[in-house]
C-alpha cells in the first residue's frame, strides 16, 4: 500500500506516536461489507498511521442507527434508538479524528452531515480545564468522487470541526476526483486512483501533519486554558438551555 518514500519516512521517524489514537469516520452511504471507494482512500491513511504505531479504528456511521438531531442522546428527545452516544465515546478517546465523505451533487454525503450535526450536539461538553471538550485534539478530512466539489466539501467539514474546538493543522485534507460524469470511481479498474501521485502525496502530508500536531498538543497538555474557558464565562447559552445552540 505504501511507496518507498512513505515507508522511508516511517522508518526514519524520530517521534514516538505509540500513545496516540485515531478514529476515522467513513461517511459512505454503503453499509458494510459493501465496497466503499472512500474506504480505498482511507486505507492509505491507515497504513501510515499504523506504520507509526498509532491505534486506529475505522467506523462506518451508516452501519449504526444514528438519530438526527442536535442533542447528545436523542433517546431523551423521542427517538427509540440512538447509537451516537457509543460512537461519541470513541470520539472522546481519539487524539486524531478524520472525517471522510464521498461527493454527491457537489456536497458531502447526508451521512456526513448527520455526523457533523451529532458532533456539534456535544460541543457544549467541557473538559477538566473548563474548555470545550474537543480542545486538544486534531482533525482532518478525506474526500472521494467523480464530480467536482472536493474543496467545497473539505471547506465545510474542516470549518465545522474547528468551530467546535478541533485544531486543524496545515494541509489537513486530501481528495481524489475521477473523470467528471459517469467515469470510474477510486477503486474501479483503470481509474488510476490508488496510483495517483498527487492524491497519495496529499494523504501522506495530511497524516503526518495530524501526527505532528497531535504529538505537540499531547506533550503540551493541550491548548493552554487561558482566555478560552467556558466555565469562567457567565454570558451566552447554557448547556441546560432548551435552545439547541449549546455553545
Amino acid at each position: 500500500m505504501l511507496n518507498a518514500i512513505q515507508t522511508r519516512w516511517i522508518d526514519e521517524s524520530a517521534w514516538d506516536f505509540s500513545d496516540l489514537s485515531a478514529l476515522i469516520l467513513n461517511c459512505t452511504l454503503k453499509p458494510s461489507p459493501e465496497m466503499s471507494h472512500t474506504d480505498g482512500l482511507i486505507r492509505m491513511a491507515v497504513s501510515v498511521l499504523e506504520g507509526s504505531k498509532v491505534d486506529v479504528e475505522v467506523i462506518r456511521p451508516v452501519d449504526h442507527d444514528i438519530a438526527p438531531g442536535v442533542y447528545p442522546d436523542m433517546r431523551e428527545h423521542g427517538w427509540s434508538r440512538d447509537d451516537w452516544p457509543e460512537i461519541f465515546d470513541k470520539v472522546e478517546r481519539a487524539d486524531i479524528l478524520i472525517v471522510t465523505s464521498p461527493i454527491w451533487l457537489g456536497e458531502k454525503s447526508s451521512v456526513c452531515t448527520r455526523v457533523i450535526e451529532r458532533l456539534y450536539s456535544s460541543s457544549h461538553v467541557l473538559n477538566e480545564a473548563g474548555q470545550y471538550a474537543y480542545y486538544g485534539r486534531v482533525a482532518g478530512c478525506l474526500i472521494t468522487g467523480n464530480e467536482d466539489g472536493a474543496k467545497h466539501c473539505a471547506m465545510n467539514i474542516l470549518y465545522s470541526l474547528q468551530h467546535i474546538g478541533y485544531l486543524i493543522p496545515p494541509q489537513a485534507d486530501a481528495a481524489w476526483l475521477g473523470e467528471a460524469g459517469p467515469g470510474p470511481s477510486y477503486l474501479d479498474p483503470g481509474s488510476g486512483g490508488p496510483e495517483n501521485d498527487f492524491t497519495n502525496r496529499n494523504v501522506t502530508f495530511m497524516v503526518w501533519n495530524l501526527l505532528h500536531m497531535a504529538r505537540m498538543l499531547k506533550d503540551a497538555g493541550g491548548i493552554p486554558a487561558h482566555g478560552n474557558q467556558r466555565s469562567l464565562w457567565d454570558a451566552g447559552c447554557r448547556s441546560d438551555n432548551e435552545n439547541p445552540e449549546h455553545r
